[in-house]
Order: C-alpha cells, then structure tokens, then sequence
C-alpha cells in the first residue's frame, strides 16, 4: 500500500524477536481491517550518550521517525518488560516527542500497548500498564482487549485486557501460542477500526 495512504503505526523494540513477532500479528489485524499497517522500530541506546547510531539500520525494519508518528491516525505500541516497564530505548524515544506533546499532534488518535516477557510473572501487566501513561499524556486514547475476544479467556500464556502479550520463556525460545497470536492481530483489528471512526469524529463540539 502507499506510504501516503492513512495508517496505523506498529513501533515497537524488540530484544531476542518475540515482541517483533507480536508487531507484525498486530499489523496482519491492522491491514485486516483495511489500513496500512507502518512498521518501525527503535534504535538501542548507546552506552556512551555521545555515540549516535546510524539514521538507517543495516537491517530490518526502518527506525521511526517524529513524521511517522506525527502522520499516524493510530498507534500501536510494543516492548519488551525489562523490570517491570518499557526498556530503554523505547522511553529515550518518548522522551523526545515533546514537541509533538506541545502541538498535539495525537490527540484523540487510538493506541495500544503489547509487550514479551520470559517469565510467566515478569511484569508484564506493570509494563502494559506504564506503557499507556505517555500515551495518555500526549491525548491518545486507549484500546484493549475486551473478554468477547474467546482467546482472552483460553490462554495460559501471554494475553491480557490491557494487550496483547507473549511468554517466550527463560530462553526466549517459545513460540508465540496460537491464542497469542488471535489476541495480537484481534488487537491490531480493534485499533484500525477505531482510528476510522475517530477520524470522522468533532472533536470541537
């Protein structure tokens, strides 16, 4: 589809490729539902601050821009749970969006969060959960997962009302589960169809 066609951004940051693998289940629900999935990641944070990497990676997906998001009529948001909240790359980029904040350039758009943890109770509803909290500060609203989804209530591994989630084990070896994966492209479907109908809204009544 045309980069200049509406779309749902898929940002995420991935580790050992699992919260890549949910990005990429999400944007399958996002083009479901007839939008542009755009998928971008994130650069690592350098351990010395002075070193700047690359503006295009080597390999894989492209690194998000401030247009990317800027341009977005709906976010969907990943990262791995590195103690219980987003890792660091990914709160250096929100970091630096205060001059989207400023403009409100996100404003009453949808977004949601999804995340990978090794552990079954690795933090990953903290992570969810916190993973929201610019997201509100910058006005964007809020998709979950509600229980009509029949997954939300089968699975014994990742997935949760707040988003969608994966366990990959200690190892990060175990494959995203079938419920996992329903949960992830049902969650990319729910935010495609809500940027659609938020973007007919009046928002100045």
């Amino acid at each position: 589809m045309s980069q200049t066609a509406p779309y749902v951004l898929v940002l995420y940051y991935s580790s050992h490729g699992t919260t890549k693998t949910l990005a990429y289940s999400i944007a399958q629900g996002v083009e479901d539902a007839g939008m542009t999935a755009r998928i971008r990641t994130v650069p690592t944070v350098a351990p010395e601050t002075t070193v700047s990497k690359p503006a295009i990676p080597d390999e894989g997906d492209l690194y998000c821009t401030m247009d990317d998001l800027k341009g977005c009529m709906g976010l969907a948001l990943g990262s791995p749970t590195h103690f219980g909240n987003m890792a660091a790359p990914m709160k250096y980029f929100w970091d630096n969006t205060v001059t989207l904040w400023l403009a409100g350039n996100l404003q009453n758009k949808p977004a949601c969060v999804f995340t990978a943890t090794g552990s079954m109770h690795g933090g990953q509803e903290t992570t969810l959960l916190t993973m929201m909290l610019p997201l509100i500060h910058h006005g964007m609203m809020i998709v979950g997962l509600p229980y009509a989804e029949p997954a939300l209530g089968r699975t014994s591994r990742g997935g949760t009302p707040y988003g969608a989630s994966h366990v990959s084990g200690s190892a990060h070896d175990q494959p995203v589960s079938d419920d996992e994966r329903e949960l992830a492209v049902a969650l990319g479907r729910r935010v495609a169809i809500s940027a659609k109908a938020l973007a007919q809204a009046n928002w100045d009544h």
